[in-house]
């Protein structure tokens, strides 16, 4: 990140967002830059809510009250996305991050997108698909799904993920050389640049251990500390 330290914007719906994963949260931005705004919406004098309220003067959270004024209608979504849009324009802001699993904001990450915004979402893995890919990143905070075996637990093969195993052959083809190895710090960038990707979410602490696991790729060491990726195909073919 650049010396100067990018300013944060920070939207909690707290109606959909485990209050017990905030610290997994602001370390996360803590890479990006400095939180200078903390909203939390919701009916704070609901008591499913109580995690969150304990939180707002530790972590200098600013509460937004919304009450439930219609049956099964959540103005807390609507309030938020009025803040942020009214942050957008308003304030000198280079990031924006949402914590909720409500795909409704989708549109408001979009339009942040459009005026040159990064976005970071934060959310539980029932989070409906086009919010977390409209976001530059979102990282679940809840565990992947795993495989338990006899030295512990192991992530669900990952293999069978046509979508997942798609993006990463594509990464490879857009920055191999003649041989079919490309650097895995390229390639990481080249995922970045096309999804919301973020290896953490399916159980992998790097890149280099996602596609160690699986078995249609070979890992070997570059120069220095890097890491070279190849298709397995490609091994097969120049064989």
């Amino acid at each position: 990140m650049d010396d100067i330290k990018q300013k944060i914007a920070l939207f909690i719906d707290a109606d959909n967002a485990p209050a017990g994963k905030f610290e997994d949260v602001l370390s996360e931005v803590a890479k990006y830059g400095v939180v200078t705004i903390r909203k939390a919406y919701g009916n704070w004098k609901s008591p499913s809510l109580r995690g969150w309220e304990e939180l707002l003067h530790e972590h200098a959270i600013q509460p937004v009250q919304q009450y439930d004024l219609t049956k099964g209608k959540n103005a807390s979504d609507i309030a938020l996305v009025i803040d942020a849009m009214d942050v957008m324009y308003t304030k000198d802001i280079d990031v924006m991050c949402f914590i909720s699993s409500d795909c409704d904001f989708t549109p408001m990450v979009t339009r942040a997108l459009a005026e040159g915004k990064v976005v970071l979402g934060f959310g539980e893995r029932k989070t409906p698909p086009p919010f977390v890919n409209a976001c530059s990143k979102f990282l679940f905070l809840d565990k992947a799904d795993v495989v338990k075996e006899g030295s512990g637990e192991r992530p669900k093969n990952i293999k069978s993920d046509a979508k997942l195993i798609t993006l990463l052959r594509q990464a490879i083809e857009a920055t191999e050389d003649d041989d079919g190895w490309a650097d895995l710090g390229a390639v990481g960038s080249n995922i970045s640049n096309r999804a919301s990707f973020d290896c953490r979410n399916y159980g992998f602490k790097n890149l280099s251990s996602l596609f160690r696991a699986i078995d249609l790729f070979e890992l070997k060491r570059g120069s220095g500390k890097s890491y070279l990726v190849r298709d397995i195909r490609r091994s097969k073919k120049s064989g």
